[in-house]
């Protein structure tokens, strides 16, 4: 069965509402871009009240790599999402957490370093110029179809639904999805009737 990680949580009450729907994790944004931002402190409260059995994960975008592992241990972080241009030397810097890295998508040639990192997991996002994330719209699906299957764990991301999500585990059997954006009644709160939608949807 595919886990699905909720992403772009700000309050307890879409962190518990994604943990009773099924989510195997939830994300908490600590890039202070993101409409979806958290701060350190108010990630802690909620991961404080949380169940353990929920995997917390943190979305960074090149942060500082002190401040990564401040933050991590603070909110008490079980893995580290990158998003940004980070380096293989950097993706190493993060003992005792499970590293995921995100690529974002446009075309065949992003695939091409993708394999250089050796960390747990790649992240497929949407590309878009002016957006890091959360943009809502799906990429070409088939560009990761005709790639071989990944070695790391692999996450799903960008434009998933609840229309689309059944047809994107077919075509690429992915070992996580990762939605947000399309879960939201706005930017930073989650419609918790479409959780439990996707979250259905997922299961069937």
């Amino acid at each position: 069965m595919v886990k699905v990680k909720i992403c772009g949580i700000t309050n307890l009450e879409d962190a518990l509402a994604a943990f009773f729907a099924g989510a195997s994790a939830i994300g908490f944004v600590f890039y202070d871009k993101s409409p979806r931002y958290i701060l350190p402190q108010q990630a802690k409260n909620i991961s404080r009240i949380l169940p353990k059995k929920i995997k917390r994960v943190g979305v960074f975008v090149n942060e500082d790599a002190a401040k990564v592992k401040k933050i991590a241990r603070l909110c008490n972080l079980d893995m580290l999402q990158f998003h940004g241009q980070e380096s293989l030397d950097y993706c190493k810097k993060f003992k005792g957490y499970k590293v995921i890295k995100a690529f974002r998508i446009n075309n065949q040639e992003d695939l091409g370093g993708v394999s250089r990192y050796k960390t747990f997991a790649y992240l497929f996002d949407s590309f878009s110029r002016t957006k890091l994330g959360g943009t809502g719209k799906k990429f070409n699906w088939k560009i990761l179809a005709q790639t071989a299957k990944m070695e790391p764990v692999v996450f799903l991301s960008g434009g998933l639904t609840a229309d689309n999500i059944k047809k994107a585990i077919k075509l690429l059997k992915p070992d996580w999805v990762d939605v947000s954006s399309s879960l939201e009644s706005k930017p930073g709160k989650k419609d918790h009737k479409k959780i439990q939608e996707f979250m259905k949807r997922v299961r069937l």
